[in-house]
């Protein structure tokens, strides 16, 4: 039967014409592996996942991650076919200002999309993450005979996907954990932007790298072959024991005549006379351009109607799950308001002044206390739970045989950043964390950022957050960090001055919408402040900036000392130290000082005193916000050293007779 007479080759064929003509119209854009890929987008999309284009967000749904992002206008292009409300304009409008068809996928802006992808990699590891999830959740509220967590992830994943270590990282622990309902096909395309990956990437045989890795792999040698690619996903689906990957042999741009298997079909539009000439080999007119055949219509209108089915069907099992266990359906409901069980507040700890003890420590202390009012709260540690304090005892381990609350990351920190992404991508799941060092956040950042990106509301829990962690020298003491994560757009960064700021940072983090917060807690002890004129410390952090203590309260002060962190107590110091009336700020995180009100900003750093100083152990880049032109700002602008933490304040001159002796300067 020729593409004519056969609507699903024809249907086929209209993706990679549609492809071909977005990208032609926006001169720019990735076409080579749309149009190869066009046969596992349809089947995907028309055949084997259970989805619902008039509700993208039921829960009963399976999920999608294009982890090759460049290839989003494959995504579109189905969507739009599958009857999403994404139309043939919007196709037209493919990586033009304010189009709901952005250059990489994006979430909460199209219809369909279940995660932001386009950094290689991430989307890989997001996956992950949605599987825990769905396995977490299943344990959680399926019953016997009673099901309603049992979705599939798919994922389409590329060469540049697999040369990410984030996907080796993410692939790894998803065989340790024998992730069953993971599909990922593999585009092995044979082309990256640079040419031929016989040049970086020939020698390595992926297929059994996966298999080492305790994944199930199959292989199929044309995407064409559209039974040998059901196939494969039915032996996907039958292996429940481990994630799944198709290897697919594929040629980048198939079937244009001079585009295939070159390296400038993945990266550039194909040019019109090769657009031309490849409509011609589809039978398609040469010169109309978004075009989609009455028959492709008609056949892909069966995809609502298949997904209204599915819906309806998954519907009446939560209907008949929620008559038979009334009670795990209430806990749903509350589980799904993603928030904290009523009384959360009252159970937050309060420190007593006289105790000394690191932020980690405390920040320990205030997860105990949540973590029965957190049930869906799950996350880990790359291997540091016992240096982070970041487990909740008794919740035990994810594993293949329970799905504990506690996921052991491994040295994985790329990896942990990428999953945690994904598992909060799942209804249900409240703020999931990754823990590590501070100066390792490096090692995550690129899903640090997107997590900033997407608005998603999940936790960085960073220790060791300074020279004060001592020993361990500058290799292992960040000191540039906080600044770099300041800069990224839509993160909070909240570096509590002593353990009850901690607690109101965990409330800060817990009651924030819309994005990610992280936290940078102390190695080292550090005194609970309170009494003789000393404010609250548990409601401080709430409004990002405090004024902390002041001599003489009633006047406007000669001079402000501004800290965070482990500084708050030295900046205390130096500050009572003179006669001058020294106010003292805590500053612990920016991000929300800067979204109070101006009123409450010039009352706390009111700008008649210009007279200011800033103590922070990291560079003093950026201080110059707060302490403005004639302010002076005490830090480390160079890398640490190996020592006792106390001898390294000292020789780096953090301490509170540098502040003091700062503000006298100024005050002179």
């Amino acid at each position: 039967m020729s593409a004519a007479t056969d609507p699903v080759r024809l249907t086929i064929d209209t993706i990679r014409v549609l492809a071909m003509d977005a990208v032609q119209k926006a001169n720019a854009g990735h076409p080579g592996t749309a149009m190869a890929l066009a046969p596992v987008a349809y089947l995907l999309y028309a055949e084997e996942m259970r989805h619902d284009p008039a509700e993208p967000k039921w829960p009963g749904r399976d999920r999608f991650v294009l982890s090759a992002g460049h290839a989003c206008i494959l995504q579109y292009v189905a969507l739009h076919l599958s009857g999403y409300d994404l139309t043939l304009d919007d196709l037209k409008q493919f990586r033009q200002w304010g189009s709901r068809t952005p250059g990489h996928p994006e979430l909460h802006h199209t219809p369909g999309i279940e995660t932001t992808t386009g950094p290689l990699g991430q989307g890989f590891g997001n996956g992950v993450g949605l599987a825990i999830a769905q396995a977490f959740l299943a344990e959680r509220w399926n019953r016997p005979r009673h099901a309603i967590v049992d979705s599939w992830v798919y994922a389409i994943c590329s060469d540049g996907d697999l040369m990410e270590g984030v996907s080796q990282e993410a692939a790894s622990i998803a065989g340790n954990l024998g992730l069953g309902r993971l599909i990922y096909v593999y585009d092995d395309n044979h082309i990256t932007i640079d040419g031929s990956t016989s040049i970086s990437f020939a020698r390595e045989d992926k297929g059994e790298r996966f298999e080492a890795q305790g994944w199930h792999v199959q292989h199929v040698d044309d995407p064409n072959d559209l039974d040998a690619l059901r196939g494969a996903f039915v032996s996907a689906r039958e292996e429940n024991e481990r994630p799944s990957l198709i290897v697919l042999r594929s040629h980048i741009a198939y079937p244009a005549p001079n585009a295939i298997d070159t390296a400038k079909a993945h990266g550039s539009p194909l040019g019109e006379d090769e657009v031309r000439l490849t409509k011609e080999v589809l039978g398609f007119d040469p010169d109309e351009t978004f075009v989609v055949p009455d028959a492709v219509r008609e056949h892909m209108a069966g995809v609502r109607e298949r997904g209204a089915a599915a819906r309806s069907a998954w519907e009446e099992r939560l209907a008949a799950w929620t008559e038979a266990h009334p009670d795990a359906a209430a806990e749903r409901d509350l589980d799904l308001e993603r928030r904290p069980r009523a009384g959360w507040h009252d159970a937050l700890p309060t420190f007593e002044v006289g105790e000394q003890l690191a932020t980690r420590q405390a920040g320990k202390t205030v997860m105990q206390a949540l973590k029965r009012f957190t049930p869906t709260l799950i996350g880990g540690a790359a291997d540091l739970a016992e240096s982070t304090y970041t487990e909740f005892e008794g919740g035990g381990v994810f594993a293949r045989t329970h799905a504990g609350r506690n996921i052991a990351f491994g040295i994985r920190e790329h990896g942990m950043g990428s999953i945690v992404n994904g598992i909060v991508l799942e209804p249900g799941m409240l703020k999931p964390y990754g823990s590590t060092f501070l100066v390792f956040s490096d090692y995550m950042r690129p899903a640090v950022r997107l997590s900033a990106l997407s608005g998603l509301d999940v936790l960085w829990v960073w220790t060791h957050d300074s020279i004060g962690l001592g020993e361990d020298g500058p290799t292992h003491q960040p000191v540039e960090h906080l600044m770099s994560l300041r800069a990224i757009p839509n993160l909070w960064v909240v570096r509590p001055g002593d353990p009850n700021e901690t607690v109101g940072a965990w409330r800060l983090a817990l009651e924030r919408d819309g994005g990610p917060v992280a936290f940078a807690l102390s190695r080292q002890k550090l005194p609970v402040l309170g009494g003789d004129g000393i404010a609250d410390t548990r409601e401080g952090p709430l409004r990002g900036g405090y004024v902390l203590w002041q001599r003489d309260p009633g006047a406007e002060p000669d001079a402000i000392v501004i800290a965070t962190g482990s500084e708050l107590p030295i900046a205390l110091d130096g500050a009572r130290s003179l006669e001058a009336n020294v106010r003292v700020v805590s500053l612990p995180c920016w991000e929300v000082f800067d979204a109070q009100p101006q009123g409450y900003r010039d009352e706390v750093l009111p700008p008649t005193v210009t007279a200011r100083v800033s103590v922070e152990a990291g560079i003093t880049f950026g201080w110059e916000r707060w302490v403005g032109p004639r302010g002076a700002s005490i830090g480390v602008d160079r890398f640490g050293a190996s020592a006792p933490a106390e001898r390294i304040y000292e020789e780096l001159g953090v301490t509170a007779g540098a502040v003091a002796a700062a503000v006298e300067r100024l005050l002179a």
